[in-house]
């Protein structure tokens, strides 16, 4: 919190001099720019809906009643829906199309939207308002993801993010681990994932004898994208590297092809799954009983399961998400911050106040409960201090949201957490990584089940299916892809 200093005397001030050349760490503290008898009103752009928009306003309301009264700040919050639509008003923003309101004084972004308003000079330099102390209370990669130009200067405030874990259904897990003689150790790579699908898909294939090849998947992931990003970086490369502001697209064909194998090849044989927007979708209706998500997205794995108008309870757990088995722990690091406009220098200094303030542990810990995200703050990245500060708050967490917790804490304070830097066309590049073979592995699928039920055995066509041939046709088609929408943006 900020305090007004006033300089009643010479004295005082050659007083206040002197002692902080004797303790050498003092600094004097930034003067309040704002004045509550004419309180200043700053807008903030964001993509929350539901009960999480709920959970933002909640603390707005919160500020506006105490910090903002006291400082004159007022706060007013504004939904764009979705990410999408959010993305949309920035964009129409910037290039001052007709229809579109000028730029908020703060709006959520990630790093690639940031990247691209940066480029106008809108953003202010955070580094400006925080001390490196300020800085220091949060988790260092998050505040490095903040830094999107070459100058050390800090653009993007994190205020919550996110990791994977893996979901499972364990209430149909069991019968099928007991009859495989399986434990979840059998899950911890992405090989032994497959391996363990492909059971899967035996096991229930088994079930009903008289009907060939209706198996049913395992597993379904989001986010596609992730498995090549964070996957390329276990086995030691970086897709994206970005230097002196120009992106090297780094595609090792090795990783890509062992991508393939433990992605592709086992989603058109049917043992992984995708259908509805997100796979929890799909774990609701039972096509799948075991998901890679994000940890925010915890709150919608289902308590129950409904399969040909049978619903039955289920039990879940939460698991740290397999890696390669001959590679290193990474992990996803991903969760939209808030950039600040420039504006006149009461609405910075308001805007940063609130900002400030929404950081402080108790309330990044009181967001992050309420949304599903991780909290920021280093130091309510630990389990008891969360807990702790959840029984202050009079929050009772679930027990599926509290081991989503110690598992992404875990993952947060033991392992690296990862994100490449932002770049031009960085949004385009990566829903090339997100959909490219994501809807190829859905089109082959088709056409494998097509080849089965005109009479062909699973074997042979697998082998027509799976050839190197096919792999470096695709290989050559997604790289090219890659480096078109890369050589536009250098």
């Amino acid at each position: 919190m900020s305090f007004n200093f006033i300089k009643k005397s010479v004295g005082i001030a050659l007083s206040l001099a002197l002692t902080c050349s004797i303790l050498s760490s003092c600094k004097p503290d930034k003067k309040i720019l704002t004045d509550p008898k004419n309180p200043v009103t700053i807008t903030v752009w964001h993509y929350y809906n539901g009960a999480l928009k709920n959970a933002f306003d909640s603390m707005i309301k919160e500020f506006n009643e105490t910090i903002g009264m006291k400082e004159g700040i007022i706060v007013e919050g504004v939904s764009h829906g979705d990410i999408d639509e959010l993305e949309d008003s920035v964009t129409g923003a910037l290039t001052q199309e007709v229809g579109y309101e000028d730029l908020p004084n703060i709006f959520a972004s990630y790093a690639d939207l940031a990247y691209t308003a940066d480029q106008k000079n809108v953003l202010i330099d955070l580094n400006k308002y925080f001390s490196e102390d300020e800085l220091s209370k949060f988790i260092p990669s998050y505040v490095e993801e903040g830094k999107i130009s070459n100058d050390g200067s800090l653009k993007i405030l994190p205020i919550a993010k996110s990791t994977e874990v893996f979901m499972i259904n364990k209430t149909d897990w069991e019968p099928f681990a007991e009859a495989e003689n399986l434990t979840y150790d059998d899950l911890k790579t992405k090989e032994g994932l497959v391996e363990v699908a492909e059971k899967y898909y035996n096991w229930t294939d088994s079930l009903t004898p008289d009907i060939a090849n209706d198996g049913k998947a395992f597993y379904g992931r989001d986010a596609l994208a992730n498995l090549f990003i964070v996957g390329s970086k276990q086995l030691g490369n970086e897709i994206f590297s970005v230097e002196n502001g120009e992106v090297h697209l780094n595609l090792d064909k090795d990783i890509i092809r062992k991508i393939w194998d433990n992605y592709y090849v086992p989603y058109v044989k049917g043992y992984f799954y995708s259908n509805g927007r997100y796979r929890s979708d799909d774990a609701k209706v039972g096509d799948i009983i075991a998901l890679i998500g994000s940890t925010a997205s915890v709150a919608y794995f289902p308590t129950a399961v409904t399969v040909n108008d049978e619903t039955h309870d289920i039990e879940s757990d939460i698991l740290t998400v397999p890696v390669f088995g001959d590679g290193e722990t990474v992990n996803v690091q991903q969760g939209a911050g808030m950039v600040v406009t420039k504006s006149t220098d009461e609405e910075e200094f308001a805007s940063v106040e609130f900002l400030k303030w929404f950081t402080d542990t108790q309330q990044n810990i009181q967001f992050s409960a309420a949304s599903g995200y991780l909290p920021v703050v280093a130091e309510a990245n630990d389990i008891n201090v969360y807990m702790n500060e959840c029984k202050e708050l009079g929050i009772d967490l679930n027990d599926m949201t509290h081991n989503t917790l110690v598992k992404a804490f875990e993952e947060v304070n033991t392992g690296e957490m990862y994100t490449y830097k932002a770049f031009a066309n960085g949004s385009d590049a990566r829903d090339i990584l997100s959909h490219n073979l994501a809807d190829k592995a859905v089109a082959d699928r088709k056409a494998f089940i097509a080849d089965l039920e005109s009479g062909a055995t699973f074997e042979d066509t697998c082998k027509n299916f799976f050839t190197d041939e096919k792999f470096e046709r695709w290989f050559e088609k997604f790289k090219s892809q890659l480096e078109d929408v890369i050589s536009q943006g250098n």
